[in-house]
């Protein structure tokens, strides 16, 4: 349950600005209350709280967009293709901004690693990053999206292309490898959304 220390008055004129229906609050101690997709906003004294099954679009909103941000993915299929899954982890200097895991049908951990990394980018533009540092355990997709490596398989050079397209929205991005140790927390979210399959 996401919580933003914000000034609330000016989260609600961001949540009109994108036509989101700000309505009074329940209590004496709600301000407003405000619902989107699958979650709630709900906004006390220098603080918005947010309920519900899917919190992203609307915490984006309340956000105030701009900052640097550390995003990690991993992807992963049991068989080679198999059941998949994805993981991703935005973290900047509050902490855990946002994160998920979920599968993905059957794929190979090739087409899993860039699904993951998709996901990933799309949640930091959704939030308006400026700046994101990505960190994955796969050194083929890291070297493949840099161009130090050819992708010869059509489906993951379209992939790649995907990628490309989302780095765009930001001023500026770095991606490396790093150990599996130092990306647990998106690959335990992959093997999560595997084991709830």
């Amino acid at each position: 349950m996401p919580v933003i220390e914000c000034d609330v008055e000016a989260a609600r004129e961001r949540l009109e600005e994108a036509g989101v229906t700000v309505d009074s609050g329940n209590t004496d101690h709600e301000r407003w209350r405000a619902s989107r997709g699958g979650a709630t906003a709900v906004a006390y004294d220098n603080k918005v709280v947010i309920q519900g099954s899917d919190p992203r679009d609307i915490e984006a909103l309340l956000r105030e967009g701009g900052g640097r941000a550390h995003v990690y993915f991993d992807g992963g299929s049991r068989g080679n293709p198999g059941p998949a899954a994805i993981g991703w982890v935005i973290v900047t200097g509050d902490g855990i901004v946002a994160e998920d895991g979920e599968t993905i049908g059957t794929a190979t951990n090739n087409q899993a690693e860039y699904e993951a990394l998709i996901a990933a980018l799309e949640a930091a533009n959704d939030y308006e990053y400026d700046e994101v540092h990505i960190r994955g355990d796969s050194e083929l997709i890291v070297k493949q999206v840099r161009g130090e490596y050819d992708t010869n398989n059509p489906e993951l050079r379209e992939k790649r292309v995907t990628v490309h397209e989302l780095l765009q929205s930001f001023d500026e991005w770095t991606l490396e490898y790093v150990p599996r140790e130092a990306n647990d927390r998106a690959d335990g979210l992959v093997n999560e959304a595997l084991d709830q399959a």
